[in-house]
């Protein structure tokens, strides 16, 4: 005869139920926040993007997020993904519509959510502080970018980002800057401090190097860009300094626009055959590859703060040359973890030939980069930043 299975005493059951209960009541009470300014999840487009997916899957269990996604871009629309809540608004799309139109109709449908907390990314989104403060909502804007500064952005356009950002720093209730050298900015042009936090990278991220035979790639191989396709991105200048050089390697430009752009049309014409354009990378572990099996990473990023595809060059263990700005110095330390180039074709050739007869220079840089990530730019350290904040906001 079989024995009888063990019966669960009642008093342990209805402990068991008691905890089921208090965690599902810990879930409800958790805060609601609402991220507002970025293209949505899960899509991989820019560091706004990156920024969000890391922020929500270290903090979501502790807040209740929800994302607003430009709906154009997705063809399955799931309503949760990884606990995170997703929410898709139209937009007006043209070039130069599509952002606002989409945040304000954002901004409308989440005010009659009663979140705890609106969270805002990009400081062209600094209007609408106006109407969370009629409402009486707690609010935060992510400042990254100085665009009213961009050469692609005159007249109008520049003039509507500036007053954006002024409005922004005087309506929301905190700022954050992902760098120093961008809250110094906010401080000394409208007179309010930002809080300072950076974004972050992983050391440890996989990658598909099989991939790279699309390209037909080849480790060491080739110098790597990787940015959008405008001007201050300044890939015209790193491709003109690489043929200046000594070198005879390869240039990989990743990055694209999403609407059609004479300057990036114009600079693929006039590119030499050496100069393979890749258009966007949406797989992480491509991208990463690209950045590992590189000779080395060349950024030339004029304008922002904190750039994401630095910091993937410093997780990635590259040998870095980058643009001198205060802040790429920053990232980098003043040159500790890579080396500067002067905006001029010249100063670009010679920091290559420089990492090219100086192996020992090139093995140095390479072992210290990701040193950097795990000292200042890893996302534990700046997901429990923000916990902090998002906890000043919500008390007052």
């Amino acid at each position: 005869m079989q024995p009888k299975p063990e019966t669960v005493p009642f008093k342990q059951t209805e402990e068991f139920r008691l905890s089921l209960e208090a965690e599902k009541n810990a879930r409800s009470a958790r805060p609601t926040v609402a991220i507002l300014g970025s293209k949505g999840l899960p899509f991989v487009y820019s560091g706004y993007e990156t920024f969000v997916s890391e922020l929500t899957r270290h903090l979501r269990d502790r807040y209740e997020f929800h994302i607003y996604c430009h709906r154009a871009l997705f063809r399955e629309r799931p309503r949760e993904t990884d606990g995170v809540m997703l929410h898709y608004t139209p937009a007006l799309e043209t070039r130069f519509t599509s952002h606002l139109s989409h945040s304000l109709l954002a901004t409308l449908h989440a005010i009659r959510q009663n979140f705890d907390l609106y969270f805002y990314v990009n400081s062209c989104n600094g209007p609408f502080g106006r109407m969370l403060r009629l409402f009486g909502k707690r609010s935060i804007l992510n400042t990254d970018g100085l665009e009213w500064r961009r050469p692609q952005l005159r007249g109008p356009a520049a003039r509507y980002y500036y007053w954006a950002s002024r409005m922004g720093a005087n309506l929301f209730d905190a700022l954050v800057s992902d760098s120093a050298e961008m809250a110094a900015v906010y401080l000394e042009e409208f007179g309010r401090k930002s809080e300072v936090i950076e974004y972050g990278a992983h050391t440890d991220q996989p990658e598909s190097p099989g991939e790279l035979a699309r390209w037909a790639l080849k480790r060491d191989d080739y110098y790597l860009v990787v940015g959008r396709l405008i001007p201050d991105n300044n890939a015209d200048l790193i491709m003109d300094g690489l043929l200046r050089s000594k070198s005879r390697r390869r240039l990989v430009i990743v990055g694209d626009l999403l609407f059609r752009d004479k300057w990036a049309q114009r600079l693929r014409k006039v590119a030499p055959e050496r100069v393979t354009f890749t258009g966007f990378v949406r797989d992480p572990a491509v991208l990463r590859a690209l950045f590992t099996h590189s000779f080395a990473y060349l950024h030339g990023h004029q304008f922002g703060g904190t750039n994401p595809t630095l910091l993937d060059g410093l997780a990635a263990g590259c040998a870095i040359l980058a643009l001198d700005t205060p802040f790429n110095r920053e990232v980098l330390a003043n040159g500790t973890y890579g080396l500067h180039f002067d905006q001029r074709a010249d100063s670009l050739a010679s920091g290559i030939d420089r990492l090219e007869s100086d192996q020992g220079l090139l093995q140095d840089l390479r072992t210290r980069a990701r040193q950097r990530i795990d000292e200042k730019y890893n996302w534990n350290r700046i997901s429990d930043s923000y916990h902090r904040l998002f906890q000043n906001v919500l008390t007052g």
